[in-house]
């Protein structure tokens, strides 16, 4: 693992800061620490960082305010702690943005193995770098930019842009929610896990925009969603 990748690490709690630093740095990572918001946005003013591990239960700013803020202008992958059982603020951290989820007390193992997952789809592995278009919105698969018909640049969270490539990828076709769940988070679902439909329903409205536009995101009941946009790449 390159040591070159730096994760920055937002928890109260010292023992559990100590622990991850120490367990992450042991596995060939960069890694920074913050107790609070305000360390986080210092650590951030002046450090890269590719990756930010975000407990919900922090003092002044939670972490799902926190994460609100990082997705107002920039896609950087964020994984949340949350209390075990708390399936409330899991749902809405995803609403918000947040790319995976890890239930507190957790086995640094399985946190180093969401760690990797999420970076490496966060890494684009797109496949051949295009330019594709549907219903007058064009995304360029290379740059990871989603430009709307009114030509803005709409702002992605890696979750979001893995599942919009992924129905890009198979239009008019049902994608079932273990392969969705597969493609963005490189695990299985339980029957209560209502991740993929969270997903799914933020992504929906950041491509209604204004309310206006046609809902390109069928649900087929009982088996999963299609993307019923016609699907063309564009010529450069």
């Amino acid at each position: 693992m390159s040591s070159n990748i730096h994760l920055l690490v937002v928890d109260d709690d010292q023992d559990i800061r100590e622990l991850l630093q120490e367990y992450l740095q042991h596995n060939g990572y960069r890694v920074s620490v913050a107790e609070d918001g305000k360390g986080m946005w210092r650590v951030l003013d002046k450090e890269h960082i590719d990756l930010v591990v975000l407990d919900i239960m922090l003092p002044g700013d939670d972490g799902l305010t926190l994460c609100r803020q990082l997705r107002a202008s920039s896609a950087l992958p964020v994984i949340m702690l949350t209390a075990l059982g708390d399936e409330t603020d899991r749902i809405v951290g995803l609403e918000l943005g947040a790319d995976d989820y890890l239930a507190k007390p957790f086995n640094p193992r399985e946190l180093l193995a969401r760690v990797r997952g999420v970076l490496r789809r966060a890494g684009g592995d797109v496949g051949e770098m295009q330019t594709l278009r549907f219903a007058d919105w064009t995304i360029d698969r290379n740059a990871h930019h989603l430009v709307s018909p009114q030509g803005v640049v709409v702002n992605l969270s890696s979750g979001e842009y893995r599942l919009l490539d992924a129905f890009l990828s198979h239009p008019n076709r049902v994608l079932s929610r273990d392969q969705l769940m597969e493609i963005l988070q490189g695990r299985d679902w339980g029957p209560f896990d209502r991740s993929i439909d969270v997903q799914v329903s933020r992504l929906r409205r950041r491509l209604k925009g204004d309310g206006k536009g046609p809902d390109m995101i069928k649900t087929v009941r009982g088996e999963g969603y299609m993307f019923t946009a016609k699907v063309s790449r564009v010529k450069l």
